[in-house]
C-alpha cells in the first residue's frame, strides 16, 4: 500500500536517475558546470520533486497535473542526453543506460497516470450517479 510518496515505485526509480545523471555531469568540462550541468541535473531533480509534491495534493487533477510536469521533465532530460554523445561530452554507450533508466520512468508515469485518470473517471461516474 502506497502511504508516502516514497512508496512510489516510479518515484524511487526517478531518484536512481537523478543520481545517475549527476554521475555523468562529473565527466563533463568544467565550462558545462553552468551550462548543460546545471540544466540537466535541475530537470533531473524536478522530475521526483513533481511526482512528490503531485503527490500531496488533495486532488486527482494536481496529481495529474504534477505528474504531467514530471513528465515534461523527463523529456527534457532524454534531450540533454541526446546531446551529451553529438558535443563529445562522453560516448553513446556511456548515455545509453540512463536513456533506458529515463524510458523505464516514462512507462511509470505513463502507467501512474493511467491508473490516476481511471480512478479520476470512475470517481466522476459515481458522483454523478449519487447526484441524480
Amino acid at each position: 500500500m502506497v502511504q508516502s510518496f516514497r512508496d512510489l515505485r516510479v518515484w524511487q526509480s526517478s531518484m536512481q536517475l537523478v543520481a545517475s545523471v549527476y554521475e555523468l555531469t562529473r565527466i563533463f568540462p568544467k565550462y558545462e558546470m553552468y551550462g548543460l550541468s546545471s540544466q540537466m541535473q535541475r530537470a533531473a531533480v524536478s522530475i521526483p520533486a513533481n511526482i512528490a509534491e503531485g503527490h500531496a495534493r488533495r486532488h486527482l487533477s494536481e496529481y495529474l497535473q504534477f505528474l504531467s510536469i514530471a513528465r515534461g521533465s523527463l523529456v527534457e532530460v532524454e534531450t540533454y542526453l541526446d546531446l551529451v554523445p553529438l558535443l563529445g561530452h562522453a560516448p553513446p554507450e556511456r548515455v545509453a543506460p540512463l536513456l533506458d533508466q529515463a524510458a523505464s520512468v516514462s512507462r511509470q508515469l505513463i502507467a501512474l497516470r493511467d491508473s490516476l485518470s481511471k480512478r479520476m473517471q470512475e470517481e466522476e461516474v459515481s458522483y454523478d450517479l449519487g447526484s441524480a
